[in-house]
Parts: structure tokens; C-alpha cells; sequence
């Protein structure tokens, strides 16, 4: 029996909002060797009826329990037939191209365990900004550069599945960042390559998952280098200037997260300490006097912002 080449994991809690452009975008590929494995992570919308109207293509799972992303994750991955794995969010949107020009990387270097792609950032009506755009990420071995200035989405990858068989899916103790997690396992181990231009668009919309639990954001990154130290003989030594990068950028999660948990006292008193810029330092502390309500609009202006510069 001849099985698909790519298996598209959609894990989806609710999501019939944006469902059937998610789906309708994987329709459109102009690769067309794929199944979608849809994890039903217990919907109680009508989910499940738009996914099954797509007929067999797209193989339908549910659970009763709703499960942390990364576990419900792991369940559609092991359902999964195809060598490559892609990951499309009801919320997400991919470009027609995606697959053929990722797979083709893919298939070009065997030593290739990943491949990502620039993103388009946009909130359902236009698009605002071009997440990597001037500023191209590395090739080859980037596990240094990934893990000081991480720059992958998961909507974006699509891995090599025979890679990841001997270090493991997702770690199931993170509910934030998962994905960004097992890149850097499979960075660290094996090659990546991207495609320099956008392949997907990111939904930014107030209800993501990245904005109900930024206030875990810290917790996660601090137990991450610690599962990368346990891992790797001499990471510590080896990796010092990276992890003081990574530390610094963990202050500044801790300081939002206190903030958007509603401890602004607590905030201030970590800023004291923190290796910030004096600019940075200001910034931060002139946003805990603020309602933490703003918090979505002002992420979203910031990427107004860059865009601005970008185009300059």
C-alpha cells in the first residue's frame, strides 16, 4: 500500500472560526502527495462537521479529554503514515507553494531533518508584517544562532520524521513552547534549510494560545535550559555567551509574565536587577503602571513598527 508523503498534523480545540480556510489552504497546494491527520482535542463546536466534509483526505481523530497541545500533538503524530511531517493550526493560513518547495529541499539533502520558511503576520483582514524578512536566518548547522535568536514557527516546518525517532516528539511538560523545544533538539543533532520567502501566514488574534499563556513563557524557557544542559555533556561551557543572551531574553518574559499574572510590584522588583539596556529598562517599567488589557494591541504594534523599518 502506497502511502502519503506528507502528513499534515491540525490539532484543533474549537476552532471552526477559521477552520475551512485553514483546510482550503491545504487543498490548494500545488504538492498534492498528503493526508491531514485531524486530532479533535474534544471540540465542542462544530469542528468536527467542517473537517469530515473534506472527505477521506482528512483522517478524523477526537479524544474526550482536551489535552495540553503538546500532548494532543504526540496522539496525531503516531497516527501519522507519511515520511515528512508539516503542522497547519486552525488559525493559520498556508501559501499554495509550501509544500513543493519545502519537500523538494527535503529530498535534495538527505542530511536535512528540517525545513522552515519566512512568515507573513497577519490578522485576518491585511497583512502586517514579514517576520524574518531582510534579516535571513543561517543554514546548515544553526543550533547556536537558534538558541540565542530563535526564529522558527511552527506553522512554517516541515521535519524529516526518521530524525526525530531516536530523540522524541514533544515534551509533554511544556504547554507554550513545545515546538520550539524539539527544533532545537533537532537542530542541535542534525542540519536545517529554509525557503526565503513567506510560505504561510500567522493569525495574530487575542484568543492564540501565545497570548492566554504568555505569562508561562518564562517557567518554560527556564526549564528548557535545563533539559539542555541535562542533555549535552559541556553544554554550559561550550554554549556561555549564548546562554547569557538566552538568560537575558528569559528576564524579560519573567518581567511580562509577573505583569500579565498581575503582579506589577513584583515586575518592578526583578527590573531592578535585570541586564537590561537603560532604554529597555524604562520601557518596562513605564508598561506595569499600564492595564495588562493593552498588552495584545501593543504586540500587535509593535509588529506595525518593524514593518515600518523594514520598508526603510
Amino acid at each position: 500500500m502506497a502511502y502519503p508523503k506528507v502528513s499534515i498534523i491540525m490539532n484543533c480545540l474549537n476552532g471552526e472560526q477559521y477552520l475551512k480556510q485553514a483546510l482550503d489552504s491545504v487543498f490548494k497546494q500545488t504538492y498534492d502527495d498528503w493526508e491531514v491527520i485531524f486530532w479533535d482535542n474534544a471540540s465542542t463546536d462544530g469542528s468536527a462537521v467542517i473537517a469530515k466534509s473534506y472527505g477521506g483526505r482528512v483522517r478524523y481523530f477526537n479524544s474526550q479529554t482536551t489535552y495540553p497541545l503538546g500532548k494532543a500533538r504526540n496522539f496525531a503524530i503516531k497516527k501519522a503514515q507519511g515520511d515528512f511531517i508539516a503542522f497547519l493550526d486552525c488559525d493559520d493560513i498556508w501559501l499554495p507553494q509550501k509544500l513543493e518547495k519545502q519537500v523538494a529541499l527535503l529530498e535534495k539533502d538527505s542530511e536535512v531533518a528540517l525545513v522552515f520558511s519566512d512568515m507573513m503576520i497577519f490578522d485576518g483582514s491585511k497583512d502586517i508584517y514579514q517576520y524574518l524578512g531582510k534579516h535571513k536566518p543561517p543554514r546548515g548547522n544553526v543550533f547556536r544562532e537558534l538558541l540565542v535568536n530563535y526564529f522558527i514557527g511552527i506553522v512554517s516546518v516541515v521535519i524529516r520524521k526518521s530524525a526525530v525517532k531516536d530523540i522524541g516528539w514533544f515534551d509533554e511538560r511544556f504547554e507554550n513552547i513545545e515546538d520550539m523545544d524539539l527544533f532545537l533538539r533537532i537542530a542541535y543533532l542534525f542540519k536545517l534549510d529554509y525557503v526565503d520567502e513567506p510560505l504561510v501566514k500567522w493569525r495574530l488574534h487575542e484568543k492564540s494560545q501565545t497570548f492566554t499563556k504568555y505569562g508561562l513563557f518564562a517557567d518554560e524557557w527556564d526549564l528548557l535550559l535545563e533539559k539542555l544542559i541535562g542533555l549535552y555533556p559541556g553544554f554550559k561551557a561550550s554554549y556561555a555567551k549564548e546562554i547569557r543572551g538566552y538568560a537575558s531574553k528569559t528576564t524579560q518574559l519573567r518581567v511580562l509574565g509577573e505583569w500579565l499574572n498581575h503582579r506589577p510590584i513584583n515586575a518592578r522588583k526583578l527590573l531592578k536587577t535585570a541586564s537590561l539596556s537603560k532604554i529597555s529598562r524604562f520601557s518596562y517599567l513605564v508598561l506595569t503602571f499600564f492595564p495588562t488589557s493593552i498588552f495584545f494591541l501593543l504586540y500587535k504594534l509593535r509588529y506595525r513598527i518593524q514593518n515600518l523599518k523594514q520598508n526603510f
